[in-house]
């Protein structure tokens, strides 16, 4: 990596270094390690043992996109800096678990492929994600050069999402890349999100100028896509903008999304609120202007019924994450108790 993309970068960051320290951001994570890039190069970092005691959740450990303070030495990561965005979903599974995606970025670049497989409800899914996380998102519909109906499909997803910008693009022809560029300014972090095969690699080395990121097709047979890239990292641009690549996600499990619901479903929250009784359940009371704007056509069936199934769905998972939460922190305090005992 070019040493002058890092000074842009570092410039801008080096007032929250402490005396002592080392400023770092977080490139990638492995078992049990983190890549972290400073300004005199890459190091091999671990946790340190304060700092792993101290987190009772997940987020309090670093993640890629973290700016980090290290030991004089470099090898271990004393504190995790006050992050300015985060984004996180439900881990895949069972458990009540966060998982973090990126951190500290500015915008959302959520990828979608222009062929059968398009389908806006699952980009809403990443968009709730977005709104939660503090970043902007952008919607950006990759493999223009194959698709015939480009500006219909750009309308239907502008339609269903409501305000959000929606850039169609082709890393073939180039077609679109103009418009991605004002969000890679000096300083400014992207992290591309969507499915496997989608282009998100693609455009990684496209941006970049080189080939950092290898990448595969979305089989022609069913449009289905297969994961190349298998863990996130992030890249520099020549102009110290950084770029955020991820794996593929089979599965968009919400983590929280109340806040995200309320941004991207302003529409029918206001609705709700003119209501003639304020314990409206929108089912046929009198005076329901929910009822009155789908019955007049202003308001879809379909968006109102969506809208219910995602905030069911945001309330189970938080009253879960509040019950993980609880228990983890009684461990905490058991925990500590047991080492009491020990120690005297």
């Amino acid at each position: 990596m070019n040493l002058n993309h890092k000074d842009i970068l570092f410039e801008m960051k080096n007032e929250l270094r402490e005396e002592g320290t080392i400023l770092g951001r977080v490139v990638t994570e492995h078992k049990g390690a983190f890549s972290v890039m400073t300004q005199s190069g890459e190091a091999l970092c671990r946790i340190s043992g304060k700092l792993r005691y101290q987190s009772v959740k997940r987020e309090d450990l670093p993640a890629v996109g973290d700016w980090v303070q290290l030991s004089e030495e470099g090898a271990l990561i004393e504190k995790v800096m006050p992050r300015t965005s985060k984004f996180s979903r439900k881990q895949a599974g069972n458990e009540t678990e966060e998982q973090i995606i990126a951190t500290n970025i500015d915008t959302v670049f959520i990828l979608s492929s222009l062929n059968d497989d398009l389908n806006s409800h699952r980009m809403e899914r990443y968009l709730l994600l977005c709104w939660e996380s503090g970043a902007n998102p952008v919607i950006v519909l990759t493999k223009s050069d194959v698709c015939e109906e480009i500006e219909k499909k750009k309308t239907e997803v502008e339609n269903t999402l409501h305000g959000v910008k929606v850039i169609a693009i082709s890393a073939v022809t180039e077609e679109g890349i103009s418009e991605l560029r004002p969000y890679l300014e000096k300083g400014k972090t992207v992290a591309l999100v969507g499915s496997s095969g989608v282009g998100k690699s693609t455009l990684t080395n496209l941006l970049i100028g080189e080939v950092v990121q290898k990448t595969k097709e979305i089989r022609e047979s069913d449009d289905i896509g297969r994961h190349t890239t298998t863990h996130r990292e992030l890249f520099l641009l020549d102009n110290g903008a950084a770029i955020i690549d991820t794996p593929g996600m089979r599965e968009i499990q919400l983590w929280q999304g109340q806040e995200g619901l309320s941004t991207q479903y302003q529409d029918i929250e206001d609705l709700s609120l003119t209501c003639r009784f304020t314990d409206c359940r929108h089912q046929g009371e009198p005076g329901c202007q929910i009822r009155k704007a789908i019955d007049e056509g202003t308001l879809s069936q379909e968006r109102f019924t969506h809208y219910l199934k995602l905030q069911k769905e945001i309330a189970y998972m938080e009253r879960r994450g509040d019950k993980r939460l609880e228990s983890l922190e009684r461990k905490k305090w058991k925990d500590m108790g047991k080492q009491r005992k020990l120690k005297y």
